[in-house]
């Protein structure tokens, strides 16, 4: 095994490297290579990678995380207008290639490029053949508008990155994905950390140690989700 367990994992405030201290609370390790072995162990753990410039390569589970319960998902009215328009069709592992590759040519605000680089690319891409990442698709017609992907961790969806190119497109797709692991017994999703966006839809954020008891809880019940 390479990661701890991260609910006894003793984390430092501060994790010094090179001439920089970084905060140490929500990783639990740094420099790890991404293999899709270790990603696999991750996840069923509760940790992922987050690829930051410059820094060896952070595995984190962060104090606070973010979920989606799906008996509590909120739909706005506008998503759920344009939800009612049917402009869009959807799919399910269509084309998961090419929905990361339109997430790593999404920027995050104020930074250059994104945290997909062709080695996650390329070991969540593995990771797809083998079953493990999964991603839905937004269609108009056939052009890829929107879509999600992300990991599924025993049972738990975990959602990694979205990307549009027409206006809510990205979140009907990902309204089209709670359908399916609803369909399949799923009853939440792993967001990891709260954005406005997915604030918007209904997600909270709890403790560490709620989430791997939610986490450990929803894989022993062995659902199948793709």
């Amino acid at each position: 095994m390479t990661f701890p367990d991260p609910l006894t994992y003793d984390y430092p405030e501060w994790v010094v490297i090179g001439d920089y201290a970084f905060y140490g609370r929500d990783v639990v390790s740094f420099g790890d290579p991404l293999t899709v072995e270790n990603v696999r162990e991750a996840y069923r753990k509760g940790i992922f990678p987050w690829y930051m410039k410059g820094i060896p390569l952070p595995w984190h589970c962060p104090e606070k995380r973010a979920i989606l319960e799906f008996d509590e998902l909120h739909i706005p009215r506008s998503l759920q207008r344009a939800r009612n328009t049917n402009e869009f069709g959807f799919t399910i592992d269509k084309a998961f290639d090419r929905v990361i590759e339109e997430c790593a040519r999404t920027p995050r605000k104020h930074e250059k490029g994104t945290w997909i680089t062709t080695e996650f690319l390329r070991v969540y891409t593995e990771l797809h053949i083998e079953g493990m990442a999964h991603s839905a698709e937004a269609w108009a017609g056939d052009e890829l508008v929107g879509g999600i992907y992300g990991v599924d961790a025993g049972g738990v969806f975990c959602g990694e990155s979205m990307f549009y190119k027409r206006p809510n497109a990205s979140k009907l797709a990902l309204l089209h994905l709670i359908d399916h692991l609803r369909s399949r017994g799923s009853t939440w999703l792993d967001v990891q950390v709260m954005t406005p966006h997915i604030e918007a839809l209904g997600a909270k954020e709890i403790e560490r140690k709620e989430f791997l008891k939610k986490l450990h809880e929803t894989q022993s019940r062995g659902l199948e989700l793709f």
